[in-house]
């Protein structure tokens, strides 16, 4: 089984709820995916961390990291993972909020400005939380070359990094559960 089918899988089986759902983009849907049911397991953390350091396996980044927490998980999986490879890859993460104390900035984790850096979500829906991450980062001084998502719900996230000029890469979209996209996106 490939790891595309074995992602499918997990995340099938862990993840995909149907029901009432609010989304954070404030969307209501039929469906919600409880991504960290798998990326706070250690075999689905691994295939998502793995998956991730395929995908981006072409561009040339020194950091990966994304809003805390959904992004937390990944970041941690996919540098423990490069260690052997890459092992000058760091994470970082962006709060929501400073902290308000001690150095009271947004960004934490060993990136420094100037650095080349991937943003990882978990799902995608309208992409307001990366969006958020991509101007945090920026802010702090380093270059967004890339914004990955473990699920893409093809409810217009894509459409929002393309309007900012980010590529957007995503490991599945909600076609790979058989679910069609809402066509007022």
């Amino acid at each position: 089984m490939s790891l595309h089918e074995q992602l499918i899988e997990i995340l099938r089986e862990r993840a995909l709820k149907f029901g009432d759902f609010t989304l954070a983009s404030g969307r209501k849907a039929k469906y919600y995916l409880d991504s960290k049911q798998v990326t706070l397991h250690a075999t689905g953390l691994r295939s998502v961390s793995q998956a991730f350091l395929d995908l981006l396996s072409d561009l040339d980044y020194d950091a990966v990291g994304g809003m805390s927490i959904g992004a937390d998980p990944i970041v941690g999986g996919m540098i423990t993972i490069a260690a052997q490879e890459n092992p000058n890859l760091v994470g970082f993460m962006v709060r929501k909020e400073s902290k308000g104390h001690g150095t009271n900035q947004f960004v934490e984790g060993p990136v420094v400005p100037g650095m080349k850096v991937v943003i990882v979500e978990d799902v995608v829906t309208t992409g307001g939380s990366a969006l958020l991450a991509v101007d945090r980062i920026q802010d702090f001084g380093c270059e967004v070359i890339c914004v990955a998502g473990i699920i893409d719900r093809m409810e217009g996230g894509a459409a929002n990094f393309a309007k900012r000029n980010l590529e957007h890469r995503s490991l599945l979209t909600i076609e790979d559960f058989g679910i069609e996209p809402p066509t007022d996106c």
